[in-house]
């Protein structure tokens, strides 16, 4: 070319060295992004279409903690007290599922199952002389069982009612505790 002297031929070849350089340091970010299928709108559109869900996940995490702080902390004589300290710690989380979604349109509404507790006690405690523990009662939603004079909690039953702009669940949740 005319007027092309050697130094500006220099400059453009680095100029193209610099940005073959810079295409191949990106190339394991784009391998990276495609492989992992990225998509910035998925987990907010789950989240947002399955809020029964994000209330049983809630409440999963929720028992587990506040029955694990229950747990072989009262005497069998103390099972009241156990429930009702296991409801006290869930009050707070169960205050904040409610209030969660609001402003996105939607509502929930928990509360506590008693009728499902006793079911679920029924159903999954054993009676009878070879039993490996002892009764279990259910407590305003709350399931508890003797064992060495301790009272464990086993479950906790709710009711939820899920409201957004489209559409109205309900549904009553048995959320066991995992030991």
């Amino acid at each position: 070319m005319k007027g092309e002297t050697p130094a500006t031929r220099e400059r453009a070849q680095l100029v193209l060295a610099a940005a073959a350089l810079v295409a191949v340091a990106l190339a394991p970010v784009v391998v990276a992004y495609l492989q992992l299928g990225y998509h910035a709108d998925v987990t907010a559109t789950a989240e947002y279409d399955a809020p029964d869900r994000n209330a049983e996940r809630l409440l999963s995490r929720a028992v587990h903690d506040a029955a694990g702080e229950a747990t072989g902390e009262f005497a069998w004589g103390e099972r009241t007290a156990a429930a009702a300290a296991v409801r006290s710690d869930l009050s707070p989380r169960l205050n904040a599922l409610r209030s969660s979604r609001v402003e996105s349109g939607t509502v929930y509404q928990v509360g506590y199952n008693q009728s499902a507790a006793g079911a679920w006690s029924d159903a999954n405690c054993p009676g009878g002389p070879n039993r490996q523990f002892g009764p279990c009662q259910a407590h305003e939603g709350v399931v508890v069982q003797e064992r060495a004079d301790e009272t464990h909690i086993l479950a906790v039953a709710f009711d939820v009612r899920v409201t957004t702009e489209n559409a109205e669940t309900a549904l009553t949740l048995i959320v066991e505790r995992v030991e």
